[in-house]
């Protein structure tokens, strides 16, 4: 994951983390760890973040070559 770049990303759109992560359907707990690096994500989840903050997958996540 680019916790980083989805937290940039999420920030620069203007959400919060709770409604945002609220609208991927995670946990806001979840999200913050996103975030921070601290957890991984099941792809769907990764898909659901990208598609809301109009990114693709590549942008926010490091894809196995």
């Amino acid at each position: 994951m680019r916790g980083a770049e989805i937290r940039r990303r999420r920030e620069l759109a203007g959400h919060g983390l709770r409604n945002f992560a609220a609208q991927v359907d995670i946990s806001a707990s979840h999200l913050s760890r996103l975030e921070r690096d601290l957890r991984g994500a099941q792809p769907e989840v990764v898909r659901r973040i990208a598609d809301k903050l109009n990114a693709a997958v590549s942008d926010i996540a490091d894809l196995p070559t």
